[in-house]
């Protein structure tokens, strides 16, 4: 028997002396399933729900509950809800982390960064694997992370770099790796924002309050060292001093609780339940944490919280959609990728040709949106 097991590498491109470098981005965001079918969503809960950074309950117990519960019951339900918000095009999610890559590519392009932008998903199809796999086969050797949460979380931040870390951790000749961790006060990103609050308000006039709502995690996360509600509570900040608010004209809440654990309060439905039963007449919510709109915005907000704050009693809701493809957004995300990529010999005489390819491609999928 030998006396040690050689480590297992995947078979890689030839390395070549001399290779130019080349230097691409990665813009990862959370993932959607294939389909709205119980079956789709079986398969991306099983991946989403079995990482130890989303779920920090003993492996062998929530594999239990996972499996013997969870997987059971919660498909079905899910399935439905990715139904009401499906498109010809497919999920929403995945068609706009498809276009604000593609945009990005082409503004950095127009700046002239020569470099190639791809978009990955955590969970799901189009891997993190996947696409730094194929990065490596168009001879990348650079590679800036880039995830699409403003604000850093071990849940959804550290997930992807550890997706990262295990592909490295298979492959033999590692790109240059960098990290973005959060831009949570990014003052572009928070501009950004704003614009669209007073892009909506110009339309429909101001209400009574500003919900901000972002995605909730365990309270325990909190107590645990995670910067996320600091960091959330700092965008609700800025954004609101922004827009010229009072700390009396805007609440921030959490959303998207799973379990019966404490999450970080106040949740978000129970809120806008409140608000209705109090007499306010006219909300908006805005979520500053989805740079696009998806399954959290449009359904849980769109519809769920709409339909709770007028069953309670409100008069008038108002969702305000997230930052897609606007293109405030854009410019600052350009800016923020060109800050990480800094020192990186990414200057360079853009391809006119890969750059109005993926011009056009945006425009089409704008157009599909």
């Amino acid at each position: 028997m030998p006396f040690f097991k050689p480590a297992q590498f995947a078979a890689e491109p030839p390395f070549t002396h001399g290779q130019a470098p080349k230097t691409a981005v990665l813009f990862c965001n959370l993932g959607t399933p294939d389909a709205p079918t119980p079956a789709a969503v079986r398969r991306f809960l099983a991946e989403f729900l079995s990482d130890s950074r989303v779920v920090e309950i003993p492996k062998l117990l929530w594999t239990l509950i996972l499996h013997g519960l969870v997987l059971r019951v919660r498909p079905a339900r899910s399935a439905a809800k990715y139904a009401s918000i499906w498109t010809a095009e497919g999920s929403p999610l995945k068609r706009w982390t498809e276009k604000q890559a593609l945009l990005l590519q082409g503004w950095l392009g127009q700046r002239g960064h020569h470099i190639k932008v791809h978009h990955a998903m955590r969970y799901g199809s189009t891997s993190i694997a996947s696409q730094l796999d194929m990065l490596k086969d168009q001879g990348v050797t650079r590679v800036l992370i880039l995830p699409a949460y403003p604000q850093y979380s071990a849940t959804t931040t550290a997930s992807i770099f550890d997706a990262v870390y295990a592909w490295a951790g298979r492959t033999r000749l590692i790109p240059e790796l960098r990290f973005v961790n959060r831009y949570h006060d990014d003052a572009g990103y928070i501009a950004a924002l704003a614009g669209n609050v007073k892009k909506h308000w110009l339309a429909n006039g101001k209400p009574d309050q500003l919900v901000m709502s972002f995605h909730g995690v365990p309270e325990r996360t909190l107590h645990l060292g995670d910067p996320y509600h600091c960091e959330c509570f700092k965008t609700a900040r800025l954004l609101a001093e922004h827009l010229g608010l009072a700390k009396d004209q805007y609440k921030v809440t959490f959303q998207s609780r799973l379990g019966r654990a404490k999450w970080l309060q106040p949740y978000t439905e129970p809120t806008l339940i409140a608000m209705g039963q109090a007499g306010v007449s006219r909300v908006d919510v805005i979520c500053p944490g989805f740079n696009c709109d998806g399954l959290e915005t449009l359904e849980e907000i769109d519809q769920e919280g709409r339909a709770a704050f007028l069953a309670a009693g409100g008069k008038e809701f108002h969702y305000i959609p997230c930052l897609n493809d606007g293109d405030a957004w854009i410019t600052a995300l350009c800016n923020i990728t060109a800050q990480h990529l800094a020192g990186w010999p990414t200057l360079a005489a853009p391809d006119a040709k890969a750059l109005a390819e993926s011009k056009a491609a945006a425009i089409a999928l704008g157009a599909e949106l």
